[in-house]
């Protein structure tokens, strides 16, 4: 990982899509400050599109979508994307798996959710399950002490036992059913709704993350980017890049970097969200 002041002025020129996970990206001890958010908002009004990509439920993923200044949210790792057309007043919800087969997996989940907390103590549920879809969250230092990572690892055995996918965040480790992540969704995406060939187009792509969950993320763009606290994680592939400050303040940076080698918006400033 080299540091995002080597990220050659140019290439920061040439990004035109901005995609970031949240937690302990976006967000800080938990919390989105308003410097994070202003950087979002900062980036659209520069014409850039800008889509967080991330573990969170469903339920936060209409939220984000309707009201926060972004263009698309990819949520439950990869299990779905939702845009809101602001001008239609209409939310386009599209998922990996059709609603009676995520309903025949959440009995498979529930089943392994019991068979997880009875096997792993000191392990819960994520306290934003209710909100979820199409995965299981378990919670391993969000609302509960920190596991260790022995136990961190017996979680993710299960779900491979039960045939599931797990990805492990900076909070939970989340598993599913299904040949899904962050990436393929992403991918899905961009030709759906913005006209963008991701794989033609990877140099115009930055994705900003911090832990193992973003992995696949990491090793397909060329100009991904860590916060300094991805650091702390062994992964199976790394960005090209990483800030100095940590978590929402090393998003910021990244921010500020491409606002930096960015041309002027358009008249009128942005674009719209439909």
């Amino acid at each position: 990982m080299r540091p995002l002041a080597d990220f050659p002025r140019a290439a920061r020129a040439a990004i035109r899509f901005v995609l970031a996970d949240i937690d302990d990206t976006l967000t800080l001890h938990g919390r989105l400050p308003a410097r994070s958010y202003a950087a979002l908002e900062h980036l659209r009004a520069a014409g850039l599109i800008v889509v967080p990509i991330t573990g969170r439920p469903a339920g936060w993923c209409d939220h984000i979508a309707r009201m926060w200044p972004v263009d698309a949210v990819v949520g439950e790792n990869g299990a779905f994307y939702f845009r809101y057309d602001d001008a239609a007043r209409r939310m386009t919800r599209v998922y990996a798996r059709d609603a009676t087969t995520r309903a025949a997996d959440r009995v498979r989940l529930d089943a392994l959710r019991d068979r997880i907390l009875a096997a792993v103590p000191g392990a819960a549920l994520a306290a934003d399950q209710a909100y979820r879809e199409a995965d299981l969250a378990i919670d391993f230092r969000e609302d509960v002490a920190p596991l260790p990572p022995t136990a961190i690892e017996r979680i993710t055995a299960l779900f491979g036992e039960a045939g599931a996918e797990s990805k492990v965040s900076s909070i939970h480790v989340n598993g599913w059913f299904g040949a899904y992540d962050k990436l393929t969704m992403t991918r899905r995406l961009l030709a759906e709704q913005f006209a963008c060939n991701m794989d033609a187009a990877r140099e115009t792509i930055v994705f900003a993350g911090d832990s193992p969950n973003d992995a696949p993320m990491f090793g397909f763009f060329p100009n991904a980017v860590g916060v300094a606290n991805v650091r702390a994680f062994r992964l199976a592939a790394e960005p090209a890049w990483v800030t100095q400050a940590e978590a929402a303040d090393g998003f910021v940076e990244l921010a500020d970097s491409l606002l930096d080698s960015s041309p002027p918006p358009l008249a009128g400033g942005g674009r719209g969200r439909g």
